[in-house]
């Protein structure tokens, strides 16, 4: 994830938006229980960190899976591996 992105998703007063969604009655009593034990202030706050984190997983993949895709296009047009890793390098390190 780019640091400006991340830099958004830290930001605390970013708008929300409320979104209902069905969730079992015994699913909600675990999620308290675990939100009291990980010291979330409710079960909702630990609802969004579970998403957060699952999406985060999902983006970095296929963010992993579109690179890997654009080395292997690049190396089938005769592109050398010293100059897609100094693209690497280059993009990497700034």
């Amino acid at each position: 994830m780019k640091i400006e992105a991340l830099k958004k998703r830290l930001d605390r007063n970013r708008p929300m938006t409320s979104v209902t969604i069905r969730i079992p009655e015994d699913v909600i009593e675990d999620l308290k229980r675990v939100a009291q034990l990980l010291g979330f202030s409710g079960y909702q706050p630990l609802i969004r960190a579970y998403i957060g984190q699952g999406l985060r997983a999902d983006l970095e993949r296929f963010e992993s899976e579109i690179v890997t895709a654009l080395i292997a296009s690049l190396k089938r047009r005769g592109v050398s591996d010293e100059i897609i890793d100094e693209a690497l390098n280059e993009v990497v390190h700034n």
